[in-house]
């Protein structure tokens, strides 16, 4: 149950780490002074426990996004005690980080934004599509592409789901002018996937074999279901559509659907 429970809240197996830096690290500054006579300033002694907490966060499964993350926070909190900042500072930015990044601290799922480029690629293939297709994203961010898919396809509707709190905000606003384009708050497992003829998404490895049993049981036999360059372990995509951009990205579309066998459950690959 707890490992359950630590892969659904990876910031549970991040604060873990924290606390067993901490602990490390005053053991190794106590076996530094008593042995070999040498003290470390509070920076140094923070540096110290911020490398220990990166090292066990990896050790423990972390994504590697939390490096920085565990690196930081401790030396970070550290460096603002030479500065004179508002004592409030630390824990509004701990807030605004939640709210705009929740899902990478309950879900694994970082706040990721679609590229220029990915995008043009995906408005290419959406125009293959007959005009008044359904499309999801699943996890839309700040919602800049998909508002921008609504502009270039007039006649199509879409719908895209957020949980972060001011990501969502700012989501809905910015889709706000779009008649054909709705955001709402909802987590993107209650989603019913069988309302869409396009489900894309841009999450991360986490959640992606999850998400090819969910498509698999709910998407109609031509449904698309589109990731950006995140794949599905052992099931190829049907199509790959290559992006010219620094990440290399590439579309990876699958109809799952049409992969249903006779009993109705989904094929695994």
């Amino acid at each position: 149950m707890f490992d359950s429970l630590r892969s659904r809240l990876p910031i549970l197996t991040a604060l873990c780490a924290q606390f067993a830096a901490v602990l490390l690290t005053w053991l190794l500054l106590l076996g530094a002074l008593r042995l070999l006579d040498v003290r470390l300033s509070l920076l140094q002694a923070a540096v110290v426990q911020g490398v220990i907490a990166a090292l066990l966060g990896a050790r423990l499964g972390l994504s590697s996004w939390w490096l920085p993350i565990n690196l930081g926070f401790v030396p970070g909190l550290a460096l603002l005690q030479n500065h004179s900042l508002p004592t409030w500072l630390p824990a509004a930015a701990l807030v605004l980080l939640l709210l705009l990044n929740w899902n990478a601290f309950v879900e694994r799922v970082p706040l990721y934004l679609t590229g220029t480029a990915t995008e043009r690629c995906l408005q290419q293939r959406l125009r293959a599509l007959p005009g008044h297709f359904r499309f999801v994203d699943l996890g839309c961010g700040l919602a800049g592409s998909l508002s921008r898919l609504a502009r270039a396809f007039p006649q199509a509707r879409f719908v895209g789901v957020e949980t972060a709190p001011l990501t969502f905000a700012i989501a809905w606003l910015r889709c706000l002018p779009r008649s054909n384009c709705r955001i709402v708050f909802r987590n993107l497992w209650r989603v019913d996937l069988a309302d869409f003829e396009v489900v894309y998404c841009f999450l991360s490895p986490a959640p992606m074999p999850a998400l090819w049993r969910k498509a698999s049981a709910q998407m109609r036999a031509d449904a698309l279901l589109i990731s950006n360059s995140f794949g599905v372990p052992g099931v190829e995509p049907e199509e790959r559509l290559a992006v010219s951009d620094w990440r290399d990205s590439q579309l990876l579309i699958w109809r799952p659907g049409g992969r249903r066998s006779p009993d109705g459950q989904g094929a695994t690959g």
